[in-house]
């Protein structure tokens, strides 16, 4: 006979406890036994008890566990289990983190990472067969719009797997920030129905509510030229920017520009050049908003950068070449003031719709449901990568299912107030999924691609280096704990089904643009790993946390433009700027979806310091432990950093970055 303790942990989410009856039993090498009592775990306990075995169950293998109901099914969120047995030096521990429903017998296996083995009487091996094969039936795939990487199967959050829904206090809060948000927008359309729409200054109308720091210095700085260089930089969207290699074929210079076409060569030669071309809004159809045409434009703005650091617009081509007009426009610094102000506005509104549906949309939450589905569908619980990648999967579908069916929906935001809406943001996401690249979503090779390195006021780069070092050193602690050598990762039939389920199935065959189709080495694994989790997290935080800080002020990056782009500079008057900005429902509608989805939430997890122990052993908690360490370390290097910046650089600050993309 042998005495086990026995530890119960519930979630502490509301809802989380039941009040069914939870049956367990213990399985080992030699024997299984069922337990007497018969719990009902209670919301945030960790329930102990100790329970004699008659006989000597060896090594512990399992937990199972069985959720008794009479008349109400009442889901419980289990925690873990931890069991210590006779004589044992330490604890025995089976994660669960997940929610138990119906009658089913639910089987925990212990938590120490194991790979797939050739054995197939080992019963390790069978519980982890059996576990894909029901997840492969409940995870599966689905085409949202063809020419875009494949989605999780759910036509609403009702049809997602209850663990990758929102929590409910998560679902009460979002759902009450909706509800804020929208009374906002409504007292703010009222309250300018009577007022004039005119100036620039009739924005401030709106500009009320619940501001960021910097949303007002945006709102105070907006018109100046460094600033507008700035953002391409250390804004929201800092991954358009390059340096030039050569003047952009595109860019036409007119006779009478000859002193414009020095300058920049100069600074060419200097490398000092940089360019933003926004080609990839060029044809693209605008949205129709209440009955108002809305247009686009596919902007090229060249930029030099000073000595200071300070990155200024030299000249700006708000549409490129057509046979209709070979020699468009350019605009300048030295123009009258309000054709100059309208010039940077199109390129701002161009940076919007390029930002939200190439570089946030598409390559971080599309991308990162792509990881989280084939992460559920091919490896099991007791994979090392599981554990490693669970934690930064939580909520991605949750959140991607809400924005196809209120964001990129027919009828969603983008078609109400967006000028991409209507279609055309679907034609813009295809267009950007063809030149998704592996190299694109790895920031060693993309600022090196762009030639960003080595820029002191590069502050995105800067930031965006050290973390991919810090994860890339987390990722290669825990891949060697486990992959002992190259042919143990080419030997991993778990791992390289996830590899071609990523590339060929969710990408849509995306081998011909550098994805992988299998792993070779360690190192390759690695570095795709920290790929994943660099995109599911900081990525994530540089492209999302400051939408707000930079959008607020809609004429900083206005959402739609309500007249065609300006062919001569002589014209423009204010009556042209303020007819071109969005109106005062565009206003509202933006400072709203801008504020929701860039909110952090009460329940942000930063990266690294996630509660859940998916690992056993000291080990990879050792690992776990480094990481949080590297990530306090370069916490403490950037605020000291900002209190010497009068624009302080904080979306890659580790304790602000959540570790999933969730919002």
């Amino acid at each position: 006979m042998g005495r086990y303790r026995i530890q119960v942990a519930t979630g502490a989410w509301i809802f989380s406890g039941s009040f069914n009856r939870v049956q367990l039993w213990l399985v080992g090498e030699r024997g299984e036994a069922e337990l007497e009592l018969q719990l009902r775990p209670a919301r945030g306990q960790v329930e102990e008890f100790e329970q004699d075995v008659p006989q000597d169950l060896g090594p512990l293998q399992f937990v199972k566990l069985r959720k008794h109901h009479s008349l109400v099914d009442d889901a419980w969120f289990c925690d873990r289990i931890t069991v210590q047995g006779p004589g044992a030096l330490e604890e025995a521990a089976f994660p669960c983190y997940r929610w138990v429903q119906g009658e089913g017998l639910l089987t925990l296996p212990e938590g120490t990472a194991r790979l797939a083995g050739n054995n197939t009487l080992d019963v390790f091996q069978k519980h982890r067969e059996k576990e894909l094969e029901e997840r492969q039936q409940i995870y599966c795939w689905a085409t949202w719009k063809e020419g875009l990487p494949m989605t999780i199967a759910a036509g609403s959050i009702d049809d997602l797997p209850s663990n990758m829904r929102f929590h409910e206090q998560k679902r009460l809060d979002y759902g009450w920030t909706v509800i804020a948000g929208l009374i906002e927008m409504a007292l703010k359309y009222v309250y300018t129905l009577l007022s004039p729409w005119k100036r620039l200054e009739d924005f401030d109308q709106i500009f009320w509510g619940q501001k960021t720091t910097l949303a007002e210095k945006v709102h105070q700085r907006w018109q100046d030229d460094e600033l507008f260089g700035y953002q391409f930089l250390n804004g929201t969207n800092p991954m358009l920017l390059r340096r030039s290699t050569s003047l952009p074929s595109r860019l036409v210079l007119p006779s009478g520009m000859e002193e414009l076409q020095a300058q920049l060569e100069k600074e060419l030669q200097k490398g000092s050049l940089f360019e933003a071309d926004f080609i990839l809004l060029d044809g693209i159809p605008a949205n129709v908003i209440q009955g108002e045409q809305q247009y686009l434009a596919a902007p090229l703005v060249m930029l030099k950068m000073e000595p200071s650091g300070k990155l200024l617009p030299m000249v700006i081509q708000i549409q490129p070449p057509s046979p209709s007009c070979p020699t468009p426009p350019l605009f300048l610094p030295s123009d009258p003031p309000l054709a100059w102000l309208l010039a940077k506005s199109w390129v701002r509104s161009s940076d919007f719709h390029v930002h939200e549906l190439q570089y946030h949309l598409l390559h971080t939450h599309l991308l990162a449901e792509v990881i989280a589905v084939a992460t559920m569908r091919c490896l099991p619980g007791l994979h090392p990568v599981f554990k490693l990648l669970i934690p930064h999967t939580r909520y991605t579908m949750d959140i991607n299912t809400r924005a196809r069916n209120q964001l990129i929906s027919d009828g969603g935001l983008f078609d109400k107030g967006w000028s991409t809406g209507g279609g055309g943001h679907v034609q813009v996401m295809r267009r950007a999924m063809a030149q998704l690249t592996y190299h694109s979503l790895c920031p060693p090779d993309d600022l090196a691609d762009r030639g960003l390195l080595g820029i002191p006021s590069a502050l995105y780069a800067h930031d965006a280096l050290r973390l991919w070092e810090i994860i890339a050193r987390y990722v290669e602690g825990i891949v060697h704990l486990f992959y002992h050598g190259d042919d143990v990762v080419r030997g991993d039939p778990e791992l390289q089904a996830w590899c071609r389920e990523i590339t060929e199935g969710g990408l849509c065959q995306a081998q011909d643009r550098g994805f992988p189709v299998s792993f070779q080495s360690r190192a390759q694994l690695c570095h795709f790993l920290t790929m994943c989790i660099f995109t599911c997290s900081a990525q994530h935080a540089a492209v999302n946390t400051g939408q707000f800080d930079w959008y607020a002020w809609v004429p900083n990056a206005p959402s739609s433009m309500r007249m065609p782009p300006p062919t001569t500079k002589e014209d423009v008057t204010m009556d042209t700027v303020m007819g071109s900005l969005p109106n005062v429902w565009q206003t509202s509608l933006q400072m709203f979806a801008t504020s929701l989805i860039s909110q952090p939430p009460p329940d942000m997890v930063p990266l690294g310091h996630h509660q859940e122990e998916y690992f056993s052993g000291p080990e990879p908690k050792a690992v776990l432990r480094q990481f949080q360490a590297d990530l306090g370390k370069l916490e403490k290097e950037i605020v000291a950093r900002n209190e010497q910046l009068d624009l302080p650089y904080e979306y890659l600050k580790p304790s602000l970055i959540e570790s999933s993309v969730a919002i």
